[in-house]
């Protein structure tokens, strides 16, 4: 019996078309997912489902990595903009390089001046496929990055070339994923904006080389004393060594490991065929041949320090540090070498003069290892002449062997004969610190000492400063014995009492009061009433030589004479003198100021002085003559003030007593010279300090020698004996070849010098003279003139009344 249905006969047809296709299909799936013995067909298509899944997150975790990791690298825009740190450089008047100043030593050099020996040692060692890879080495990359997540020693480094520069421009050394993937990123893009040769330049100039060096230009400058193109191929390979341990792998720290890191270069240069066995197995016999630059700033860095302190005051210490200016100074690096040694030699003598007095500090009884010590003078090359500190290491009989450096040089008994002994183990010992004077070196470039003879350093301490009397440049200036064991400057920063230095100022206000270089004053006993009581002075010499003429009087340095002056003058006006002088120094008005009781520096006693020859005018030292930025553009700098603070003739007045010092009076061993000069000595109470100030037409010099704690230089140790002789050693060569030079004279031209006068104080005229009766001396009483509509001279705030002058002036400051 038929069964009825809801279909007809075509219905039933098409379903059974479609039930034919769908088992095509799932056939078709069986076969192409999961085969066609995969146990289970659901389990295939989660299968599937869960792979395409990883697979979008995998994807979509990138893109996010890549958005994050690089959304705060720097554009490529500002890569091509970049200009590494460079270092400023400070240039003397002959344009030779006397210091620099650098957050990164580097000197910046372009492709066509890195020469190929030193390309390929570089990429030999480092990345021997960087010209033909695409930035990233991926097994070198993936070995690299495991190895700096997970080694507790040295890295394996950045990879490549590119790698490394990537990170060492905008990335921390940080060791995590993340820093990682950002050096991977900013390569890719670094490889696809600049060319290999521009990589390789960057590199080159930014990469560290240790100590403070930038660049291999830097570094060979700084380890073979050659610019890089001049390499030789050892030198190159040193070079090329350092990048992956600058400290670990210095020639300087342990030369041996240097050595054989330099030869593992050689032999990846030989199997990539940059070089021959021959050349390879020559280069690797020859030894590091370094040649450490001498640190410019070694020759003058008193003066150098004066400089950066005025820069970063003038332009900011970024400018300064960063920025590779070139500063044109006025030192004359020849005169500063004089200034040196006068220096050096100078306090040499006075320590002979007083004899050995031991105290010598002893490392091994200070409990510090002699092995591992190293003395802050090490750190320079030493060359013949150099005074510098070194320790006892032997000590047998007639000898001593003394370490200085990595060297080491034996002493005899002729090294030390001026000390008194004649065997070396009757005042020295193993760790003792001696000061040594290096005599004699050898060596293809003097770098090995032959000779020293023993020196002493008791603490005595010297400074000196010269200047150009045209132009007020200051050409030459120590600021002590050892700027390595103190950075104190003694010439711009101690202030020290000046002695009888002090007293042209005095005869200065006198003249300007109308009194005459042969005028007479009388040398003898007198008393100065102050609200303490009775002040009574005396001569350095216990004598009096009665009436004599202010020439004689300021020749010989008598104080009675000075303080006579003072007193008649007012201390008030000396003190308005002394100003106008440009002592900014404070002087406290009361008498004996007159004879030297005032703290004052060498720099303005120096400036001072200048103005002597100068036929009244002061021209205010200074250090730079033009700074400009590293494209040459000049920066703005500040002139020097230049002003007439006493007229022609005062000057000239004083220059008659002032010559008058140096042929008949304290500093007559200055005549030997036999040029025209002229000056005065100084020297304090106790002998705690020693000066002279001289000048020539051209050159103002001043010197100064004592001890920082003020202790007694000794006995007879005045301004002639311990200042003079350095101040005769520089200024003879301040005068070489210039025999012609003369002091201008009464009725001549007003000199002529290179700076324009500048609107200032107008000198003062003087006053009218009048008989003074109550002058036992037979003086004249000074009447001030009637005020001027000119500008006055710079006002002195007015003090109160002159206090008891201190015990210690009592007794007299020396000559």
């Amino acid at each position: 019996m038929a069964v009825n249905t809801l279909f007809t006969d075509e219905q039933a047809t098409e379903e059974q078309q479609d039930s034919t296709w769908k088992k095509l299909v799932r056939v078709a799936r069986r076969a192409t997912l999961i085969g066609p013995d995969y146990p289970s067909r659901k389990m295939a298509a989660r299968s599937t489902f869960l792979i395409l899944l990883v697979l979008s997150g995998v994807f979509g975790l990138m893109c996010g990595l890549l958005v994050v990791y690089s959304i705060d690298l720097p554009q490529m825009e500002d890569l091509a903009k970049y200009r590494p740190n460079t270092t400023t450089v400070l240039l003397d008047i002959h344009g030779h390089e006397i210091g620099s100043f650098a957050l990164e030593r580097r000197v910046v050099v372009p492709y066509t001046e890195i020469p190929p020996v030193l390309r390929d040692a570089i990429t030999a060692i480092e990345d021997k496929s960087f010209f033909s890879n695409w930035g990233i080495n991926l097994f070198r990359a993936v070995e690299a990055a495991y190895a700096d997540l997970h080694s507790k020693g040295r890295t394996q480094g950045a990879s490549t070339l590119t790698m490394q520069l990537a990170r060492n421009l905008f990335l921390s050394p940080q060791k995590t994923w993340s820093r990682k993937l950002q050096e991977i990123f900013l390569t890719l893009q670094i490889e696809r904006r600049f060319s290999k040769e521009q990589i390789f330049t960057l590199y080159a100039n930014q990469i560290y080389l240790g100590h403070g060096r930038y660049g291999f230009e830097a570094g060979s400058e700084f380890f073979f004393s050659k610019h890089a193109k001049d390499l030789t191929l050892p030198e190159a390979a040193l070079l090329a060594a350092l990048p992956k341990g600058p400290e670990y792998y210095s020639p300087l720290r342990d030369p041996e490991r240097a050595l054989r890191r330099r030869n593992l270069v050689l032999t990846e240069m030989e199997q990539g065929h940059k070089i021959t066995p021959e050349q390879a197995a020559m280069a690797k016999a020859a030894p590091l041949g370094l040649k450490i630059e001498i640190p410019p700033n070694s020759l003058a860095p008193y003066f150098v320090e004066e400089v950066r302190r005025q820069l970063e005051k003038d332009y900011g210490v970024d400018e300064v540090h960063a920025a590779g200016l070139r500063v044109y100074t006025t030192l004359d690096l020849d005169l500063q070498k004089v200034a040196n040694k006068a220096v050096l030699d100078g306090t040499a003598k006075y320590e002979r003069r007083h004899g050995w007095k031991g105290n010598l500090q002893n490392v091994v009884l200070a409990g510090l290892d002699a092995e591992a010590y190293r003395h802050p003078d090490w750190s320079q090359r030493v060359v013949a002449g150099d005074y510098i500190h070194g320790m006892v290491t032997e000590v047998h009989g007639k000898q001593a062997v003394v370490k200085v450096g990595s060297q080491q040089v034996t002493l005899n008994p002729e090294d030390w004969k001026w000390a008194g002994f004649s065997s070396a183990d009757q005042f020295l010992k193993n760790g003792d610190l001696v000061y040594v004077r290096i005599e004699e070196t050898t060596g293809p470039a003097d770098e090995f000492v032959k000779r020293a003879s023993l020196q002493q350093d008791s603490g005595v301490q010297a400074s000196m400063m010269a200047v150009d009397n045209a132009n007020g440049e200051v050409l030459a200036m120590v600021g002590g014995r050892d700027f390595a064991l103190s950075q104190f400057n003694r010439a711009t920063q101690a202030q020290r009492q000046v002695g009888s230095s002090f007293k042209p100022y005095v005869y200065t206000a006198a003249m300007e009061a109308g009194m005459a270089p042969t005028d007479i004053v009388v040398d003898g006993p007198v008393s100065f009433w102050t609200p303490n009581g009775p002040y009574t002075p005396h001569n350095y010499e216990p004598d009096w030589k009665g009436p004599m003429t202010l020439i004689m009087a300021f020749a010989e340095s008598r104080n009675i004479p000075a303080l006579k002056l003072a007193d008649k003058v007012g201390i008030k006006s000396v003190i308005e003198v002394a100003k106008r002088f440009g002592i900014t120094s404070t002087l406290p008005p009361f008498l004996p100021i007159a004879i030297g009781a005032a703290d004052i520096t060498l720099a303005e006693q120096v400036g001072a002085y200048s103005v002597f020859p100068n036929d009244g005018i002061r021209i205010e030292p200074h250090y730079i003559r033009q700074v400009t930025q590293a494209d040459g553009v000049p920066l703005e700098t500040r002139n020097p003030e230049v002003k007439e603070v006493i007229s022609v003739d005062i000057a000239r007045q004083m220059m008659i007593l002032l010559q008058a010092v140096t042929h008949i009076g304290t500093g007559a061993a200055a005549a030997s010279l036999k040029h025209p000069l002229g000056g005065k000595t100084g020297t304090t109470n106790d002998f705690t300090d020693a000066w002279f100030v001289g000048f020539s037409p051209s050159v103002t010099c001043g010197t100064w020698i004592g001890f920082d704690d003020r202790q007694t230089l000794g006995s007879k140790e005045t301004g002639a004996q311990a200042a003079l002789p350095m101040w005769m050693d520089f200024m003879r060569a301040a005068i070489a070849g210039k025999d012609d030079e003369a002091f201008p004279t009464a009725g001549e031209p007003k000199k002529v010098l290179a700076l324009p006068l500048q609107p200032g104080a107008a000198p003062k005229k003087p006053p009218v003279e009048e008989p003074d009766p109550d002058d036992p001396d037979g003086g004249v009483k000074l009447t001030p003139p009637p005020a001027q509509p000119s500008a006055p001279p710079a006002a002195v705030p007015v003090a109160p009344p002159a206090p008891a002058p201190p015990a210690v002036l009592n007794a007299p400051p020396s000559p």
